[in-house]
């Protein structure tokens, strides 16, 4: 495991430009699950990620002759920020490659910093592979994103801002991709206290570390899918794994609706703003996918916030949907005066409010003289939606819910 000393003297390198974000009670959340938890909140970052802990401190750490060189990493978004932020704050070059299908706000991120993008690969590994070749080429030093015992230390920093104001926590859940993060706070918890469970997340769509975890030996995948883009790790770590099998009491995997829950839940009942990869930890907690014997104090790392803006339309879209405060239909109805009228003083007499509205007479499926409706209403929960699908079964008309 990582040294606790190499851990707090990576604090004091860091706490010069390091937020020292909030770790609050969640009343709602603590109700809602029957447990007391406590938010790590490294959404609210510097960079809106903890990645900037272990970034700054590998980089801080570079004998000055080898930092000159620049640096270079490869990274799905949040390490980028961090390893341009600190190239930025040292004054030497730095480039960061990433996934060809990295969100704008993270690419528009590394560029604010200083950094100079080059997108490529379609996941976390190839573009890993493609920054390895461009650091021999360029003679820059590479910034591991997990892999490396700085970057790990500077990670496990957060354990000890989450122990210094509580202290008596249970159990620490932690999202997990290439591992870096569960490793450097797994390791700061296990020496400060040994009775603390350290329980990692991953993503279905990624499940290299689980599946190691579980194995023992080091699994790697196929192929990663996941809006979890953050921990879209597709091999494990042989590093990171050795720690995280010392250090980690066990590891859940939660699927990707169970993360967009999780991402609405946090927008709509904590005010907050978390990317996939940070909602990792609540999404466990919400679909009971860790069990508590009795009632604990759980800290849960936010571990970042910089999600795409169109992610968040389509998680509020299905969101709405799913929580039947949003219904879709498609209303087939005679093409003639009055008719559409007919229709909206249903809705009308439903209270059901209409978001929007296409007409359509050209489908090929349709008879001659019919018409397709599809609206979108804003609704009331199942029993609203039920009334009217009567309402509308009672005018006669035939209709299918998307």
């Amino acid at each position: 495991m990582i040294n606790l000393k190499d851990i707090k003297e990576a604090k004091k390198r860091i706490e010069k430009v390091i937020y020292k974000t909030p770790f609050a009670y969640a009343p709602i959340l603590s109700q809602k699950v029957g447990n007391e938890i406590f938010l790590k909140k490294e959404n609210l970052q510097t960079t809106g990620a903890f990645k900037l802990r272990g970034a700054f401190n590998k980089i801080a750490s570079l004998p000055q002759k080898r930092r000159e060189k620049g640096v270079i990493a490869a990274s799905a978004g949040n390490h980028a920020q961090g390893v341009a932020f600190s190239a930025n704050y040292f004054n030497i070059p730095s480039i960061i490659v990433m996934p060809e299908a990295t969100p704008l706000t993270k690419v528009s991120g590394v560029k604010e910093y200083g950094g100079e993008v080059v997108l490529a690969g379609n996941n976390y590994d190839e573009a890993y592979e493609y920054a390895l070749n461009l650091a021999k080429e360029k003679n820059m030093e590479f910034i591991h994103p997990f892999a490396d015992y700085d970057v790990m230390a500077g990670q496990g920093t957060i354990a000890l801002e989450m122990l210094d104001k509580v202290p008596d926590l249970d159990v620490i859940i932690v999202p997990v991709g290439g591992g870096g993060l569960i490793s450097g706070v797994g390791s700061a918890v296990k020496q400060i206290n040994p009775h603390i469970k350290v329980i990692g997340v991953t993503a279905a769509g990624a499940p290299a570390m689980r599946l190691s975890f579980l194995s023992g030996s080091v699994q790697d995948s196929a192929f990663v899918k996941t809006i979890a883009d953050g921990i879209a790790v597709r091999d494990t770590s042989p590093v990171t794994f050795e720690i995280i099998k010392e250090v980690v009491d066990d590891i859940v995997e939660v699927d990707d609706e169970e993360i967009a829950n999780a991402i609405l839940f946090l927008m709509e009942r904590q005010k907050l703003v978390v990317e996939g990869a940070g909602a990792v930890g609540i999404a466990a907690l919400l679909h009971h996918k860790i069990k508590f014997i009795s009632p604990k104090k759980v800290g849960v790392i936010l571990s970042g916030g910089n999600i795409d803006v169109t992610m968040i339309n389509l998680i509020i879209e299905k969101g709405l949907l799913k929580s039947h405060r949003k219904m879709k239909l498609i209303i087939t109805l005679v093409d003639k005066p009055g008719a559409l009228m007919k229709l909206t003083e249903i809705f009308a007499k439903e209270r059901a409010n209409i978001v929007s509205i296409g007409y359509d007479r050209t489908d090929l499926n349709l008879a001659i003289g019919d018409a397709n409706v599809s609206v979108a209403l804003e609704t009331r929960g199942v029993e609203h939606q039920e009334a009217i699908k009567r309402a509308l079964h009672k005018a006669g008309f035939r209709f299918v819910v998307e």
